[in-house]
């Protein structure tokens, strides 16, 4: 048997290699947003990562700068074929992972918002992280946030403290002034922007949600949650008005025992984009018949993302964003880069 020669071996560098590897690999999208802009294609994507960080991403920049296809199937695709994009910013947004990304209002007078796993909600002026000196690749953004909420804790025993919950998604409704959280007590909240205090909790959950939407043209949330059970809650009086639970219908097939991810398109008609745990986007209608299903590049998909557009952005495991137009080409795929 013949052997290679070590005389040049650099041990160091290899575990640098590793180490980078097994970062790549841990690192996850949990969501992702596209940035209001007045021109009709998406223009930034905002990420919300597992290392507590959320970034803006030029789409234009990864797609000019996107390599030639790589010979193989998407689905035998290791990591390191992708390349690594550079954000316009990093800004370090949570202790622990950030589960949630979006922007309430629209323009340059918007606030980017995230939540997650410190049970924090946290804004910042989408005007002040576009004109600020420190956009530079690699370089973490300070600036202070505008809003800063805090998950109520609750009252055990003899007065102990629970833990505060964390924020696994977040909802807006402009015109009401709101932002709804979707939290791990198994309650939903809704915050006042101004005011910065809780209006109003649902309750009805029987475990931690992962997901909320807002009907605004019938103040209405839709939540979904660990129990396997989507709701829909009137705004006004806080009840639940509709439980739906996917599997006691027949008509949907290998329903999940958990509700990941809802999503409602721009006319607000249901369309739910179930992601998870296979490299598949597969759009279903209220009644679980199947519309469209395109492969992916996350091998384990967290968040999807709709832009008027038709353009789609799926986030997952890796720090993979995949970015989809509406007919089902991939306009550019990229690795993340964390903190």
């Amino acid at each position: 048997m013949g052997g290679g020669d070590a005389t040049n071996w650099d041990e160091d560098s290899y575990r640098r290699t590793i180490l980078q590897e097994r970062e790549l690999q841990s690192q996850t999208v949990f969501r992702t947003a596209f940035a209001p802009s007045q021109n009709p294609n998406p223009d930034i994507l905002v990420v919300a990562s597992s290392d507590g960080s959320i970034a803006p991403y030029s789409i234009s920049s990864c797609i000019s700068t996107q390599p030639m296809r790589i010979n193989k199937g998407r689905h035998q695709q290791s990591l390191a074929d992708f390349s690594v994009a550079e954000p316009l910013c990093l800004l370090r947004a949570h202790n622990g992972p950030a589960y949630d990304v979006k922007f309430y209002g629209d323009g340059e007078d918007s606030l980017l918002l995230s939540c997650g796993d410190d049970g924090r909600i946290q804004g910042w002026r989408w005007k002040e992280i576009l004109d600020s000196e420190v956009l530079v690749p690699m370089q973490v953004n300070h600036l202070n946030p505008v809003l800063n909420l805090v998950n109520p804790q609750h009252k055990g025993p003899w007065g102990a403290l629970s833990p505060i919950p964390e924020n696994n998604a977040i909802a807006i409704d402009t015109q009401g002034g709101c932002i709804f959280s979707a939290a791990g007590d198994a309650c939903a909240y809704c915050w006042d922007v101004e005011t910065s205090k809780v209006k109003m909790v649902f309750r009805g959950h029987s475990d931690y949600l992962h997901c909320v939407v807002a009907r605004k043209s019938s103040n209405q949330i839709i939540t979904g949650s660990e129990d396997g059970t989507a709701r829909i809650w009137d705004c006004r009086s806080g009840k639940c008005i509709q439980v739906i639970n996917p599997e006691n219908d027949p008509k949907l097939k290998k329903a999940s025992s958990w509700v990941s991810c809802i999503a409602i398109d721009t006319s607000e008609n249901w369309l739910i984009l179930a992601v998870g745990a296979e490299p598949f986007l597969t759009r279903f209608n209220i009644n679980g018949i199947v519309l469209s299903q395109i492969q992916c590049a996350p091998q384990s998909a967290f968040s999807a993302s709709l832009h008027p557009s038709g353009v789609t952005a799926v986030g997952g495991y890796g720090g993979l964003v995949d970015v989809i137009a509406e007919f089902g080409s991939h306009l550019c795929t990229f690795r993340c880069r964390g903190i």
